[in-house]
């Protein structure tokens, strides 16, 4: 197989334990991570638009303190709401719903909050408990929260965009927390350095690629990435073991063990 690179993002992490593994992902296993980077990335567009719905309402300043979005067979549906000082109830100020397209949003203001006792209330527990224990960061994140296996919840801490055309990866962790939103479950650190993948003016790229030594397979973060930047161009993961390449819709394919790439061009 002939790849073609013309342009090279060099992602290097250090002082982290290589995930030790015999064998590369299945595909199986490279399936449910592509779920997961789509349903994370659909969360952050949901975000983002609904945002711009509920701020041209010029909401109060405290009316709410975070936003959780929701997938349900009809759409997204984002609140917009914080935690009770019982922690018992998330209390929705704006809710806002997906319409036809993936950034049309109808929101609706509550006069009398909304109290909720299911998926927001758990959500923002578990935000919190995973904020708390990332701790402090220099820079500004995005949070989002999937489900998981045994109604369980995933929390994703992304480096959020902060600049146009300029777009991050790595610095990153998904925690796995109880069903409830009170206990780390599990932490799992996609990446350790933050690199910024922004295309020269004049350069046409084929593809991007980085180095990853936290597994030998891609993360969920890895496809988000791929989905959310422009230009939308595959990319290469390349482990200490195994190569992926991750197309521009965020399906991934096993190509070849590291040994053998590294020998291409030779």
């Amino acid at each position: 197989m002939k790849l073609f690179i013309s342009f090279l993002v060099v992602l290097l992490f250090t002082f982290a334990a290589l995930a030790q593994r015999s064998e590369p992902a299945s595909k199986t296993e490279l399936a449910e991570i592509t779920e997961r980077g789509r349903m994370l990335f659909n969360y952050d567009v949901a975000a983002w638009h609904s945002t711009d719905a509920v701020v041209a309402l010029s909401p109060p300043k405290g009316s709410f303190a975070r936003y959780i979005a929701q997938k349900s067979t009809s759409g997204w549906t984002v609140a917009y709401g914080k935690l009770n000082d019982a922690r018992d109830k998330f209390i929705i100020a704006y809710e806002a719903v997906q319409g036809s397209t993936p950034k049309e949003f109808k929101v609706k203001k509550f006069d009398k909050p909304k109290e909720d006792t299911g998926f927001y209330l758990f959500a923002a527990r578990a935000i919190d408990v995973a904020l708390k224990d990332f701790g402090s960061a220099d820079r500004p994140y995005n949070v989002a929260v999937l489900p998981a296996k045994s109604n369980q919840l995933y929390v994703y801490l992304v480096p959020a965009q902060t600049e146009q055309n300029v777009f991050p990866l790595g610095g990153d962790a998904r925690y796995l927390i109880s069903a409830d939103g009170m206990k780390v479950v599990e932490k799992r650190q996609l990446h350790k350095s933050i690199i910024e993948f922004t295309v020269p003016e004049g350069v046409k790229p084929q593809s991007g690629y980085h180095t990853a030594i936290l597994d030998d397979a891609p993360e969920d973060t890895d496809v988000f990435h791929v989905l959310a930047r422009q230009p939308s161009i595959p990319e290469l993961v390349v482990t200490s073991k195994y190569v992926y390449q991750i197309t521009e819709d965020g399906t991934i394919t096993y190509l070849m063990p590291t040994e053998a790439f590294r020998k291409i061009g030779k």
